[in-house]
């Protein structure tokens, strides 16, 4: 853990312009500086950074927070690894430790997987393994990059089975993990005579394996850990947790196809490299990709069906708003076999010297056709017309289509004739089912109002105290209370301090940033936070005045019937409007 003390010291020692322009480029405008957010698809300087409260704000998304927060979001890291990360930027000494830590309720699964990696990373040492190890020689991996890729080796005999069992382990869970099964009443490891490659999740965990064949036999070249409670492939990529600092480095990640391929690049220098965890990405592995923020270059096998792939894969970016480059490497069937024959120095010269996604569509949308036939000339063009629909860049679209005008001789006009049907049937309304919007009630629009005031200035602390003193809310009372501590220890208020002050206090920060998020408030004046105080007291008074009416028709004693009758007269004296 670190302390709050050494947090606060490190927040104090960072400048938040500093450090966001670092990330983003800021310009000033007045005292405040601005910047492009990087929290949404913002096309102008919508974020907010102010010097002088050190905290930063969205206009359009409303992201917003301190200079931890900011580091946080845009790393994709936890609150206090973005701490660390702020101290290593400012060359401050940071006495905490940043570990991963692993859900509570898959802990047995890590750690058998854990053992599991480490027993075959024994027996690739073993006699046994002597075999394995030349294999790998052979295909030019040597020791560096078994260590750094924790191969292993699966024996022929049913022995990982036996030690997970010694440790009172259940087969049960053992199956579920896709480590042994069951047949005929015999359990059996599930791999056998196979190299092990661990596959590790975003946070570095085993969580599963892929196991080749090293000898001649007719089994399956290879075999993929099933999915399980740890194991989702489509939430993965291969390599991420050692691509990840390359890739943010570089503002650059390739994706390849296979395994090998990322541990041949990885291994040869080329470390922002990660690979698919099958033909397609997937929802989760598109957010995983966005959350980078890194050009992404799509480098997939050189046959027909990662050329299929390509264009896949590419489509599916585009269509998140994710442009790719595109290398295609000639030769070679991908990227491992290409190392090999011709060194990393040629991979990079095609790594630097990519296509657009577009001229690949453009020579992919020619395939198995025969261009001198008119009928297949019309179905290109048609082809390269309703892809343009996509492309939101208007002199893209142009350029490609005077480009076909002329290599083709097709009139310009008819053309963007053609385009603008295509463009008119995008452009028809579908009618969308309208979910009702969650409407905000007075009380609560005034609890989140007067918390955010008191985030801002102690005066609104010490009047809250004076006019209101609590909420009738669980949620809004805890804030409240924290908001007084805070500001009881160290008798001013500031909100960046604030931020840092609840980032380990689970139970609010989540709550507190929502506020910090939604409020739109930018001008801090006492009559308003007392319109507020006033509006919160009297929908309190009006939620006590029909909690006592409800008392009041279930008791059954005239004394206490007179008792409540007089609150709720009090409370109506002073909740204007009820009558």
């Amino acid at each position: 853990m670190v302390s709050n003390e050494e947090i606060d010291k490190i927040r104090r020692s960072a400048n938040i312009i500093d450090i966001i322009s670092s990330y983003i480029p800021l310009t000033q405008k007045g005292k405040n500086y601005f910047g492009v957010c990087p929290f949404h698809e913002d096309h102008s300087p919508s974020m907010s950074v102010s010097e002088e409260k050190q905290i930063y704000k969205c206009f359009s998304c409303g992201a917003s927070g301190n200079v931890f927060t900011f580091v946080s979001e845009y790393e994709n890291v936890k609150f206090l690894e973005a701490v660390k990360i702020v101290a290593d930027k400012c060359g401050i000494p940071f006495h905490g430790s940043v570990t991963t830590s692993k859900p509570k309720a898959n802990q047995e699964e890590y750690e058998i997987m854990n053992i599991a990696q480490k027993f075959y990373q024994n027996n690739l040492n073993s006699q046994e393994g002597l075999a394995a190890k030349e294999y790998l020689k052979n295909r030019n991996l040597g020791e560096d990059v078994i260590k750094d890729f924790d191969l292993g080796l699966a024996l022929s005999t049913n022995t990982l089975n036996k030690l997970l069992t010694s440790k009172k382990y259940s087969l049960d869970t053992l199956k579920n993990l896709g480590l042994v099964n069951e047949n005929n009443g015999h359990i059996n490891d599930v791999f056998q005579r196979r190299i092990m490659f661990p596959i590790h999740d975003l946070d570095g965990n085993v969580v599963g394996f892929t196991g080749r064949i090293y000898g001649n036999t007719s089994q399956a070249k290879y075999i993929n850990s099933k999915e399980s409670s740890i194991f989702k492939k489509g939430q993965i990529l291969f390599n991420y947790h050692r691509a990840k600092k390359e890739i943010k480095k570089l503002k650059e990640v390739i994706i390849v196809e296979g395994n090998m391929d990322a541990i041949r690049m990885y291994s040869s220098g080329i470390k922002n490299v990660v690979a698919l965890m099958g033909t397609s990405l997937t929802k989760d592995q598109v957010e995983i990709l966005k959350s980078l923020r890194a050009q992404i270059i799509l480098m997939l096998d050189n046959d027909e069906a990662g050329q299929s792939a390509t264009y896949q894969n590419g489509t599916i970016l585009e269509e998140a708003n994710m442009i790719p480059l595109i290398v295609r490497l000639s030769g070679e069937k991908d990227p491992d076999e290409y190392i090999i024959k011709n060194g990393v120095e040629a991979i990079r010269e095609n790594i630097k010297n990519p296509i657009s996604f577009l001229d690949f569509k453009l020579k992919y949308f020619k395939k198995n056709l025969d261009l001198t036939k008119i009928d297949d000339l019309a179905s290109y063009i048609k082809a390269i017309i309703q892809d343009l629909k996509n492309i939101p860049d208007e002199i893209t679209r142009e350029l490609t289509l005077k480009k076909i005008s002329e290599e083709y001789d097709v009139s310009l006009d008819l053309l963007k004739s053609e385009f603008a049907k295509v463009q008119d049937k995008k452009n028809v309304p579908v009618k969308k089912k309208v979910l009702a919007k969650t409407r905000i009630s007075k009380y609560d629009k005034a609890c989140l109002n007067i918390l955010y005031f008191m985030m801002n200035d102690e005066l609104f602390i010490l009047r809250f105290k004076k006019e209101l003193g609590y909420f009738t809310e669980k949620k809004y009372r805890a804030i409240a209370n924290e908001i007084m501590y805070y500001y009881e220890m160290n008798k001013k208020m500031e909100l960046s301090d604030f931020i840092s002050f609840v980032s380990t206090k689970d139970y609010i920060y989540d709550d507190v940033m929502d506020i910090i998020k939604n409020c739109k408030i930018t001008e801090f004046s006492m009559e308003a936070f007392l319109e507020f105080i006033a509006s919160a007291k009297k929908e309190m008074a009006k939620k006590e005045i029909e909690e006592l009416k409800n008392k009041m028709a279930n008791s059954m004693d005239a004394n206490e019937e007179m008792e409540i009758a007089l609150k709720i007269v009090n409370l109506k004296k002073g909740c204007v409007g009820n009558e």
